[in-house]
């Protein structure tokens, strides 16, 4: 049972950091998602500093928390923007949200 939070972050922190770096360097399919969500572009870069912000977070033991509900956040939007706008599927959203869960539940208790 260790282990199965490491994983979680590890996991998330790849994708956050390829994702959100992305979303930073201005890659074409990133600039075409959000003119499609249509909010702009400076909403690119938010969510891109929000991702890469929050997986340096998941690292950190006294922010770790916050991290994963920031990512959570980020993901239940991309559900929410998936759903209603962009299409087709929000699985890959839906799948980084569950692990925000798992990083957010062993977080939750107190340390033994």
């Amino acid at each position: 049972m260790h282990y199965i939070p490491l994983i979680a972050r590890v996991l998330l922190t790849a994708a956050f950091v390829m994702a959100g770096g992305a979303k930073l360097a201005g890659a074409e399919m990133m600039v075409g998602t959000f003119e499609a969500i249509g909010w702009g572009q400076w909403f690119r870069y938010v969510t891109g500093i929000i991702e890469v912000g929050a997986a340096a977070m998941l690292w950190v033991k006294s922010t770790r928390l916050l991290g994963a509900l920031l990512l959570g956040a980020t993901m239940v939007g991309a559900i929410i923007a998936h759903l209603l706008v962009l299409g087709p599927s929000a699985v890959p959203a839906a799948v980084l949200g569950l692990l925000t869960l798992v990083v957010i539940y062993f977080e939750r208790r107190p340390a033994a």
